[in-house]
């Protein structure tokens, strides 16, 4: 399944997401600590499930839109703003524009990340 042309095919797009899209690949989650699929792509919006490994991280870094992240399975410690918030499934967490963030995973989990992009992304330690 490509993650390049997920966009709207109408005003409402209603996605139950099926056991082949929650699936990433995880050969590239061992080999990398992590891996994504885009679910919806469509202007701004952008809307991926992420997985971490065991031990897997994502490194510090800020978007120039807000973000919304749901837990979908196992256990993720996220750092938004120098605080750490541990989710259980189901969580939601939400960082403003610009708030620098990570996330890493002692035993291995997966989420749903929401972005909506407002202009260029910023660089983690920008000011």
């Amino acid at each position: 399944m490509s993650s390049l042309h997920r966009t709207l095919a109408g005003d409402v797009l209603v996605h139950h997401l099926t056991d082949d899209e929650m699936l990433v690949d995880r050969a590239l989650v061992e080999l990398h600590g992590r891996s994504a699929r885009t679910v919806v792509k469509e202007g701004p919006l952008r809307v991926t499930i992420i997985a971490l490994s065991a031990n897997g991280s994502l490194p510090v870094h800020s978007t120039n839109g807000p973000i919304s992240i749901q837990l979908l399975e196992g256990e993720i410690t996220f750092n938004a703003a120098g605080r750490d918030y541990p989710l259980a499934v189901r969580d939601l967490l939400v960082v403003a524009a610009g708030v620098e963030h990570s996330a890493r995973s002692s035993g291995g989990g997966a989420f749903l990340l929401t972005v909506v992009h407002q202009g260029t992304p910023t660089p983690a330690g920008a000011a």
